[in-house]
């Protein structure tokens, strides 16, 4: 019984350390004035690196050059020598 008392404890003590970094960090963020903005422009940032950027310069080549089901067989091809 008691190494059931000690996983208790154990559980109680992680769910306290996780509240308490979760409320640091929700406390921080709603007291911020310049950050919010910052953090605005690098969220609006990281969209358009992987989102826009993706669309335009980075064509899904799978689909055009290998047909359905047959993707794994289109990427060994092209992975290992010919032989």
């Amino acid at each position: 019984m008691p190494e059931r008392a000690n996983m208790k404890n154990k559980h109680n003590y992680i769910r306290h350390m996780m509240s308490s970094v979760f409320h640091l960090y929700y406390d921080g963020f709603k007291n911020m004035s310049v950050g919010k903005t910052l953090w605005i422009v690098i969220l609006i940032k990281l969209f358009i690196i992987f989102f826009v950027l993706k669309l335009f310069f980075f064509p899904n080549i799978l689909h055009k050059n290998a047909s359905k089901g047959h993707e794994a067989d289109y990427v060994s091809s092209k992975i290992l020598p010919n032989k």
